[in-house]
């Protein structure tokens, strides 16, 4: 088995956070590794047609951005992991997961996966997504339909 010296632990906030977060703290624990956080904030959508960029959407990205980094906060203090490295990025989900792990020199990445189905599964998911384009390994934490209603 492989000694990780360095896990990201990538986060969306949603229900199943705590889940996912428990299997890449048990990982830490059980090799002594450094683990660093990871939440990414996706653009907002800009209508294309027009070419100025309205004050509104920045704000909207501003807003966005400082709610993440309080909902890091909590995490961060309700799990007990002052000493974690934290980051709160903008951009595609993927990439910036992807170039964090390459830029910190991460061994594994932790992340949460959905089951898809049909189209879903066609137009693929973040875990998947980052799954084939890891510099490291990658643990995929399957959300079960029957923890997602709890």
């Amino acid at each position: 088995m492989a000694d990780y010296q360095h896990i990201l632990l990538a986060v969306d906030f949603s229900r199943n956070t705590d889940l996912v977060a428990q299997k890449a703290l048990a990982l830490r624990q059980a090799f002594g590794s450094r683990l660093s956080l990871v939440h990414v904030v996706e653009f907002v959508q800009v209508d294309l047609s027009s070419e100025l960029i309205l004050p509104q959407e920045l704000e909207m990205d501003r807003e966005l951005l400082e709610l993440a980094r309080g909902r890091m906060k909590e995490l961060v203090q309700r799990l007990d992991l002052a000493d974690a490295a934290q980051h709160v990025l903008q951009g595609s989900t993927r990439l910036e997961i992807l170039r964090l792990a390459e830029e910190q020199k991460v061994d594994l990445i932790v992340l949460g996966s959905h089951g898809r189905h049909g189209l879903q599964l066609l137009l693929g998911s973040t875990a998947n997504a980052v799954l084939h384009g890891a510099p490291c390994d990658v643990l995929a934490v399957r959300i079960k339909e029957s923890q997602t209603s709890r």
